[in-house]
C-alpha cells in the first residue's frame, strides 16, 4: 500500500470546481450537489458508491431529497490526499451525467 501524503484542503480545493475547505479547521473538502429530484440524487450516490468501493475510499455524505452534501478526507492520513481529489473529480463527472 502506498503512503498517503497530505496535500491539504486549501490546495486540493483550488484545483476542483465548487469544492471548499471544510469549516472549523478540519483538513477536509466539502461540496453540495443539487439534482432535479431524489431519483437523480440517489442515482449519483449509487455511481459514487461503486467507485468508492473499488477505491476503498468512502465519502462522508448526507442526502436530503435532491441535495447531497459531501465531505472528503483520508482518515488514515488525517487530512486531504490525492485519493480525495480523485474521488472529487469522479463525483463532479458523475453529477454532470445526472443533469
Amino acid at each position: 500500500m502506498r503512503k498517503l501524503e497530505k496535500i491539504g484542503a486549501e490546495r486540493a480545493a483550488q484545483g476542483l470546481s465548487g469544492w471548499m475547505p471544510a469549516a472549523q479547521g478540519r483538513d477536509a473538502i466539502t461540496k453540495t450537489y443539487k439534482f432535479k429530484d431524489f431519483n437523480a440524487a440517489f442515482g449519483f450516490m449509487s455511481r459514487v458508491a461503486l467507485k468508492a468501493e473499488r477505491m476503498n475510499h468512502h465519502p462522508e455524505w448526507c442526502n436530503v431529497y435532491n441535495r447531497v452534501e459531501v465531505s472528503l478526507i483520508t482518515h488514515d492520513a488525517d487530512g486531504v490526499t490525492e485519493l480525495d481529489v480523485e474521488l472529487a473529480r469522479f463525483m463532479d463527472e458523475a453529477a454532470a451525467r445526472q443533469e
